[in-house]
């Protein structure tokens, strides 16, 4: 299964995911190295030494538990039209979702060419727009220079292909991308919270066939550690692992975390074993997943599959004692073809299933596009002139946002008639999420009031 995430190198195609490879068509292969010398040739590298970063900061948000948010990729709210900045800014204003950003990648160029020798500017631009939300911001500590995988130094040699990108550091860099971690942490003194790396790209062992947990938990070792050492008030969290599932009848890599949606690979379970046995130490623990399984399939349809997320979120809790987080989670197959009711039914479904797991951080991965449709979206984009509108997924995350903060207690609640077993439910002392399932209309009885629900409908009751 692969899923298309939002690019990561600049311009340029999504990265494919581990332990899968793809090669890229070759137009895209011209295009993204025309683009990485655009980017060298204007960044600004040499006088940069990482010491300060893009103006005044605020105060530090240091809960391991931050709630819904959502994470930048290649097209965000930061450039484009300025009235259309200026909505979407206003938009994010108002609700203090938390927002994450990579340091390479994701709409961030590479940020230390040359040993010593850093370009913050993509970087600065993001944090400096995070800022100006009220947002806590987050960052992503992945991925890394050339010439920490074996490539050239240089702004203008940076490798931005999906296979470059997606390589990890070789262990003779380990301590040089820690020191880069910690560079970034002294740089913007009020980011707490920071992720190491991302799905484990470039740790997958083609010939074992099994990730290379060792290799990256001697990488987050020394990562933590430097982190740390930069300000021990920062929140360190790993191992980004994907939670991926075969479905019920396939036995491949089988374990015992499973249910009707299937079964966790088992190599997925034993990298994040030995990396909560021998982490140097963690704040939260970092997933992610959807919650269907590698064939791309949802069992035993869209809205049960949810289950899958709140088994695992359950998983990594008691595996951990940590606050869980996901960096990434998604309800819906790639090219589903969905209306926008049923994408934003199963988005409420899933959201509700990560709740119910206890949940403590969950980030939107937010799809962008320039121009023209873009389903899943968190606002029209801003490189129009009329851009930066929000659209009813930002409307349902803030809402869930509110409704149900981190450690909020879930209540029992009555479903009745049409509705069982075809609504689903999620309830708190003061709010009720009610979503209808079915491609059709239904009348239900919740909570004790009649409710007549529309074909997907996602409905808030008070309480």
């Amino acid at each position: 299964m692969e899923r298309r995430r939002g690019s990561a190198a600049p311009n340029g195609p999504p990265p494919a995911r581990a332990p899968r490879r793809r090669s890229p068509a070759a137009l895209a292969v011209a295009l993204l190295a025309a683009l990485a010398l655009l980017v060298a040739t204007t960044g600004c590298t040499g006088e940069d030494k990482g010491a300060s970063g893009p103006g005044p900061t605020g105060a530090s948000n240091t809960d391991p538990a931050l709630g819904w948010g959502f994470t930048h990729t290649q097209y965000s709210a930061d450039t484009g039209d300025d009235d259309a900045v200026a909505r979407a800014r206003e938009l994010a204003s108002g609700q203090g979702l938390p927002q994450d950003q990579a340091i390479m990648g994701w709409g961030a160029g590479n940020p230390e060419p040359s040993p010593g020798r850093y370009d913050f500017s993509d970087l600065d631009r993001r944090v400096r727009y995070i800022r100006s939300t009220g947002a806590t911001p987050v960052i992503t500590l992945c991925c890394a220079p050339d010439w920490m995988k074996g490539g050239r130094a240089g702004a203008a040699a940076t490798d931005w292909s999906v296979r470059s990108l997606e390589s990890a550091p070789l262990p003779a860099h380990y301590a040089d991308f820690a020191a880069l971690a910690a560079t970034v942490a002294r740089r913007y003194p009020d980011v707490r919270h920071f992720i190491v790396w991302n799905e484990l790209k470039g740790f997958y062992d083609d010939t074992a066939q099994r990730w290379n947990y060792e290799g990256y938990t001697r990488l987050y070792n020394q990562v933590y550690e430097a982190l740390k050492k930069a300000d021990k008030r920062n929140l360190v969290g790993g191992p980004y692992l994907v939670m991926d599932s075969y479905g019920p009848q396939d036995q491949s890599y089988a374990s015992a975390l499973k249910g009707p949606w299937g079964s966790v690979d088992q190599r997925v379970l034993d990298a994040f074993s030995y990396w909560n046995k021998h982490k140097k130490g963690a704040d939260f623990a970092v997933v992610d997943g959807a919650s269907f399984g590698r064939d791309g399939r949802p069992v035993p349809d869209a809205f049960g599959a949810a289950d899958k997320l709140t088994a695992v979120s359950r998983w990594v809790r008691e595996e951990t004692g940590l606050p869980v987080w996901w960096a990434e989670y998604y309800a819906e197959p790639e090219k589903s073809g969905w209306s926008d009711r049923r994408r934003l039914a199963t988005q409420a479904v899933a959201m509700m299933a990560l709740a119910r797991g206890g949940a403590a951080t969950a980030l939107y991965w937010s799809p962008q596009e320039r121009s023209g449709a873009c389903p899943g979206c968190l606002w029209t984009p801003t490189q129009q002139n009329d851009g930066g509108r929000e659209l009813p997924m930002y409307a349902l995350i803030a809402k869930f946002a509110a409704s149900f903060p981190p450690g909020t207690a879930v209540t029992a609640v009555g479903v009745a008639g049409d509705g069982l077993p075809n609504v689903r439910v999620l309830a708190s002392a003061r709010n009720v999420l009610v979503v209808n399932t079915l491609d059709r209309a239904v009348d239900a009885k919740v909570d004790g009031r009649s409710l007549a629900m529309a074909a997907y409908e996602v409905r808030w009751l008070p309480r």
